[in-house]
Parts: structure tokens; sequence; C-alpha cells
């Protein structure tokens, strides 16, 4: 999703009311009760309209573009209630559980939909994953789990819930950061409906070119309740900024076209300092758990040196592919914590050590949970969680007449990758 309300935090299971209903039923009052929230309720949607007017003027004059589109377009905004109950960060009382997390994203519906989008996809992916040097598991993985392969994409109007987050957020100690934030994502989808309507920025005060009914559909279109749109649940400003035509048709689709989704995720790992033929994650030794809690602090950040972790006993030499030397000593790492409440209800943690490419899946999603489940559906389609080493190329013998023959030679196809049958 490239963006999410809390940060390294895992999602709670709130997060399954994706689909829920875009309004609260409005209650009728009796004659004989007096509606005493009757004027804060009419003041604050006055406070919300000022606001958003506001934002849509400073958007008008900074990019040219004729105010009365855009208030036209915004016309019937309104406040979604539930979003604001969705975004809260979960009560004091709420355990994380990275046990119950993966098993809601690792089984066996989205690993089956996972491998007929594989197949269904091949060429394409195999494509991506030499372009980007993203694998073809990951790309596969991080869509199945954002939306089954666009099943789960939201029934929120996109431009509801960003007005709602940008001038509504509920009362939370990050309240002005998090409406900031949607504020510039609000402005990063007026101008992403814009260039995708045919308008140009800067618009000179001119529709000239502009689709109306496109520009506003593109408004219009649904989203998850944080904004997010389409199979991998780009935020307006990703859109803008890394999503890319895969399929070549000259524009993007990231709700239609999987080719679109499949090549923007790439484009955003790739952008976002994914290291080719590098690992994920290695695991921690059982023997090493007390030194691995001392060095997990939460903060994503490459901290420690893979030697540095070998000499504290939380990886060996022996371990993965460390006995081949596909990873540096010199690799940095961070440990990072998983924890869950076991059956007895007492708290239990499983330990990893996260490399470069964690923290690249932890800028799509900013969840220590989230990155690990890629990684881990990832494998469970065949990946390799271990480094590729380059083999040196031998010398070229000198050619006689039985190997010249020999290339006259029909030569075998060799089989392309294809998903894990379990």
């Amino acid at each position: 999703m490239n963006f999410r309300v809390s940060y390294l935090a895992s999602i709670p299971l709130i997060v399954l009311l994706l689909a829920a209903c875009s309004s609260t039923p409005i209650q009728q009052a009796s004659p004989k009760e007096t509606i005493v929230n009757q004027s804060e309720d009419v003041a604050t949607e006055a406070r919300f309209s000022q606001n958003l007017n506001e934002l849509i003027t400073q958007i008008a004059q900074t990019q040219g573009i004729p105010q009365t589109t855009l208030a036209s377009g915004f016309l019937d905004t309104k406040t979604i209630p539930s979003i604001r109950k969705l975004v809260l960060p979960p009560s004091g009382s709420f355990k994380k559980n990275w046990v119950a997390y993966r098993k809601r994203f690792i089984e066996p519906v989205r690993l089956k939909a996972g491998k007929a989008f594989w197949e269904q996809n091949q060429a394409f992916l195999s494509k991506v994953e030499q372009e980007s040097g993203v694998p073809a598991e990951v790309i596969v993985s991080i869509i199945g789990i954002e939306t089954i392969y666009g099943r789960q994409t939201g029934n929120f109007r996109v431009k509801d819930v960003l007005s709602t987050l940008a001038f509504s957020y509920p009362d939370t100690p990050n309240k002005a950061s998090r409406e900031q934030l949607f504020k510039d994502q609000l402005q990063e989808l007026v101008l992403m409906c814009w260039t995708e309507s045919g308008g140009s920025l800067p618009a000179n005060n001119s529709n000239q070119g502009l689709s109306t009914s496109r520009f506003n559909n593109c408004l219009n279109q649904n989203s998850s309740y944080a904004g997010a749109i389409g199979l991998p649940q780009f935020m307006p400003g990703s859109i803008r900024n890394f999503a890319v035509d895969g399929d070549g048709d000259g524009h993007i689709d990231l709700k239609q076209s999987p080719k679109d989704a499949i090549a923007s995720v790439g484009n955003f790992m790739k952008k976002h300092s994914w290291q080719p033929g590098m690992p994920i994650y290695f695991p921690v030794q059982e023997a090493a758990i007390s030194e691995a809690r001392a060095l997990a602090d939460g903060e994503p950040q490459l901290k420690y040196t893979v030697q540095e972790l070998i000499t504290k006993g939380i990886l060996t030499n022996e371990q993965g592919d460390l006995q081949s030397g596909g990873v540096e000593p010199q690799s940095k790492a961070l440990i990072v914590d998983l924890p869950y409440p076991d059956k007895d209800g007492n708290d239990q943690v499983r330990y990893v050590v996260g490399l470069n490419n964690l923290l690249t899946i932890v800028q799509y999603n900013r969840s220590y949970f989230y990155a690990q489940s890629v990684a881990e559906f990832a494998e469970a389609l065949g990946y390799k969680n271990q480094s590729v080493v380059p083999v040196s190329t031998p010398k070229a013998k000198p050619e006689t007449k039985a190997s010249e023959s020999a290339k006259s030679k029909p030569k075998k196809t060799a089989n392309k990758k294809k998903p894990k049958q379990t």
C-alpha cells in the first residue's frame, strides 16, 4: 500500500472491516427530544467544507487549474464516520499477534490464487523480474496480501476518504501530522486525476484537453479506508511517482491491468533500493534469543553488520548462504521482533535478522508483520531466501569440428520457472 496509518505496528484485525458501509444510518429523533448535538454537527460540517474549499483554492492557484472545475468535482464530498473509527490505534489491551496475522495472509485461498495469478502472468513476471531485480514470488506475494489479486480493493469513494482524514481525523496524539499527510495525498489525487483525464500541468487556467467526466470518475473511484487504490493498493502519491504502464496501452490502470500492477510493484521496490539477488531475512539461532532480544529496538535502521551478529552467536558462518559467501560480513542488518501470545496468553516473541530487502518491503507497508508475511508468502510460492552468488564464466575452449557439428543440432528449451506446488 506504500503507506499505512500506523508505523511499524501490526495492522489490527479491524482491517477486516475494509468492505464495510461507507456511511452509518441516521437515527430519527423523537419530536419531544432536544437534539443537543445538532449545532455542533452543523459547525463541524461547516468547518469541513471551509477547509476543503481552502485546499481546493490553494491547488487551483498553485497549479493553474480552473477553480470552478475543482469545486464541481468536490461538490458532493462527504465525511465518512466509519473511516474515523477504522484508523484509530488499537486499545491499550490489544496484543500484537504475529501468529494470527501470518495465518490471515499465508493461507490456502491466497496461495492458490497466487499460483493461478503467477501462471496467468508468468512471461510478464519474468520480464519484470529481469528488469527490476525483484523476484516474481515477491511481487506476487505483495499483490496477494494486499487485495487477493483484485478481489478486495475497498469500497469507499477515494475523495471522501482522503477529505475525511485530511480535515476530520480522530483525536489522536499524531492528529496534526496525519491530517497533513492526507492533505498531501488529496492534492496528489487531484493532480493524478487531472493528468489522467487529459489535462496539462500547469493548466494555465484552462480545461483544454480535459475530459471532465473522466476527471470526476477518477475522483469518485473506489479505494481502501486509507485511500489506497487498485490491485497493489498504491496511494495517489505513489501512483504519480512509481506506477508505470506495464501493458503499453498508453495509460496506467492499477484496477484492471495486472501488467500495470506487476510492473508498478517492481518499479516501487527497485526505486526503494531493492538489492537483486540478496535474501530478505535470516532466522535467529535459538541459543542466542537473549542476545537478539537486546538488539531488537523496533527502529527501522540497519545498525549491525552480519559479522557482529555472527560474533554474538545470532547468526553462524554455516547458516543459510553465509557459508558460500553470498552475503558479505560487512552487510548491514537489524533484529526484528514478532510478538504473539501463546495458547495460555503468555507473551512470546519470534526474532529474525532483517536485511536491506526486508526494509524495502517495509517502505511498501510500514509494518514488520507485513514485511515478514511477504517474505514467507514468497517462500511458500517457491522463493529461495538466499543470495545469488555470481558464477565465474569458464574460459572458452578452442572449437573443434565436433563442437561445430553440435551447434547445428537443435537445443532443448529450458522449462520456465513456475510457482511451487504444495
